[in-house]
């Protein structure tokens, strides 16, 4: 084929893929171009049907959410020492069982990787009955424990880590920093960590908003206090408010300021998770 065509073609090709990321773009985005709209108009307004244009009704919103009944500050800082929390625990410990099972040659070392991923094909629901039988007797329920420290055992950051690691840390790394009088826990936070810095971003944003948006668990546990839930739990009571009582434009608002968080991080780690999901990808 000729040079002149070959462009072409390669051209119209770029055209194309750059003409369906916009599409596609423009699909994600508008949801939250609804979401944002919406939170600026009143529960009147938002009756009669929606429109593309803001409202002024924005700072009114605001101002019900924060003058509400329902703890909204409070369920933020819940929120957020769960999902922070949620994030390092997992990340550090996934990420360390992962470089156990690839560092290390022991007996039964592909029955516990296969065991581990069986474990993902298990509902959070199927589990639900007898993990709440259990937290009641040890008397944690009202409490974050039991939010965070199960989430430290995730089979889907360790099979995504132990993938990573095939290729990201050679074993003749980990030889030659044994052979130099390094420990073991040095090895695992000098070298594998600063390699699998791209990985392990990506997996704390992803678990910092799994944990965010959580709702089936925290409204297990955390049953009583107002005070003491997350925001999706009060999000959920906002919406099933009385029907005299209920306002959709304060609705939209607290959906919005929950969602802020998120989008903040995924602005500041954005890099990351196209770089960390590329490459794992192409890795594994």
């Amino acid at each position: 084929m000729p040079k002149k065509e070959r462009g072409i073609n390669v051209g119209a090709r770029r055209t194309i893929s750059y003409v369906v990321l916009v599409i596609f773009t423009i699909l994600c985005l508008f949801w939250f171009y609804v979401l944002f709209i919406n939170a600026t108009r009143s529960h009147s307004e938002l009756s009669q049907g929606f429109t593309f244009i803001p409202s002024t009704h924005a700072i009114d919103n605001i101002n019900n959410v924060l003058h509400d009944t329902i703890p909204i500050f409070y369920g933020l800082l819940n929120s957020l020492i769960v999902s922070f929390c949620t994030c390092v625990l997992c990340t550090y410990f996934s990420t360390m069982t992962a470089f156990a099972i690839h560092a290390y040659e022991f007996k039964l070392k592909k029955f516990i990787f296969a065991f581990i991923l069986a474990i993902m094909m298990i509902p959070t629901q199927v589990t639900a009955l007898g993990f709440i039988q259990l937290v009641r007797k040890m008397n944690l329920m009202q409490s974050f424990i039991p939010l965070i420290i199960p989430s430290i055992a995730s089979p889907i950051v360790f099979f995504y880590m132990k993938q990573y690691m095939e290729s990201a840390l050679p074993q003749e790394l980990l030889e030659a920093a044994r052979i130099d009088g390094a420990g073991e826990l040095r090895i695992f936070n000098t070298i594998a960590l600063p390699l699998m810095k791209p990985a392990i971003a990506v997996q704390a944003i992803f678990s910092f908003v799994g944990a965010w948006n959580n709702y089936f668990t925290p409204s297990l546990i955390l049953t009583k206090n107002d005070k003491k839930k997350t925001l999706p739990i009060l999000i959920a009571k906002l919406r099933s408010a009385d029907f005299a009582k209920f306002d959709m434009g304060k609705v939209y608002m607290m959906i919005t300021l929950s969602i802020l968080p998120v989008i903040i991080v995924y602005l500041l780690m954005s890099r990351y998770i196209v770089g960390g999901v590329a490459v794992g990808a192409v890795k594994g």
